[in-house]
């Protein structure tokens, strides 16, 4: 039986994760009644599609994202499948009927061209959101600073774009789900009873060349960590509990403790990952990643 999954690709996605961030959730997380699930950086939502399948006790979802784009891809999936099967199915059938590379690119430009004009309707402009993301080079999403989608065509000789199956299986997932669109503290707002909150906020770069945050125009820089940071505290006092992802920069540094000093009131475990975006193979690997969270026990620590 087939699965809901990211129905985009989407750097740092968690999918490599999932058994990790699952072992360090709540230990008593099963037993949780009527528990409000909330991502405010939701980017390619595997954490999100695993948790709704895994957890009946889930019986409430709110999802967030500074990218309006990408949350109308969201609102799409959920509220309008067929029709953006239908629009994904044709533009996928006129870009496999191009023969050469040059006009699979000539094509690639001008989508791209029309998609950074905005102003689209809903269907539109997740058609070439979705034809985007599976035609550029290494599926990324990149924005400059006047917020135009700037990735270079990738070469792929017969590139998915139309899953009808993903589509509608995410389609199901997502009516239990709220979304919506600006910054991650108006998340609070949807805090209910026993809810938990999973931040995967823009990664903090391990080095200047190694920068990979442009998901949206705005800079998620150390002062938005920092208010990050504040944001978590108000939930812990409120009496919700949290887990948050972020880059280990004591991994590449010893004496870069930023995060160690920021969240040293709350409990940090380090977990490895493997890092595909690196325009240099060699430096792809395993790299260990922070875990934040502000309750006393985890299923694996239990």
């Amino acid at each position: 039986m087939s699965k809901a999954k990211p129905f985009i690709k989407w750097v740092g996605g968690k999918s490599q994760l999932i058994e990790q961030l699952d072992a360090n959730l709540p230990v008593d997380f099963d037993n949780w009644q009527n528990v409000t699930y909330i991502e405010p950086f939701v980017g390619g939502g595997a954490m999100l599609f695993y948790m709704l399948q895994r957890y009946p006790n889930i019986k409430k979802a709110i999802i967030n994202d500074v990218n309006k784009d990408l949350t109308t891809c969201y609102l799409t999936v959920r509220d309008a499948p067929e029709e953006l099967i239908l629009a994904l199915h044709d533009i996928e059938k006129y870009y496999l009927a191009l023969k050469t590379e040059e006009e699979r690119k000539l094509f690639f430009i001008k989508a791209r061209s029309q998609y950074n004009k905005k102003g689209l309707g809903p269907i539109e402009n997740t058609t070439l959101f979705f034809f985007l993301n599976r035609t550029c080079f290494n599926g990324l999403y990149r924005v400059n600073k006047s917020g135009a989608f700037n990735v270079p065509f990738g070469r792929y000789s017969n590139p998915t774009i139309c899953d009808p199956l993903t589509i509608r299986k995410d389609s199901e997932i997502l009516q239990r789900v709220e979304i919506l669109t600006g910054d991650f503290e108006q998340t609070f707002d949807f805090a209910n009873g026993k809810t938990l909150f999973y931040f995967d906020p823009p990664y903090r770069p391990l080095s200047t060349t190694s920068s990979f945050n442009d998901y949206a125009k705005e800079e998620f820089n150390d002062e938005s960590q920092i208010r990050l940071k504040e944001y978590c505290d108000k939930i812990h006092h409120a009496g919700f509990m949290f887990m948050l992802s972020n880059s280990d920069s004591k991994g590449k540094d010893e004496k870069d403790k930023f995060f160690d000093t920021l969240y040293k009131s709350y409990h940090i475990e380090r977990v490895l990952a493997s890092r595909f975006v690196n325009s240099n193979p060699n430096k792809r690997g395993k790299l260990t990643e922070i875990l934040v969270y502000n309750y006393p026990k985890t299923k694996l620590n239990s």
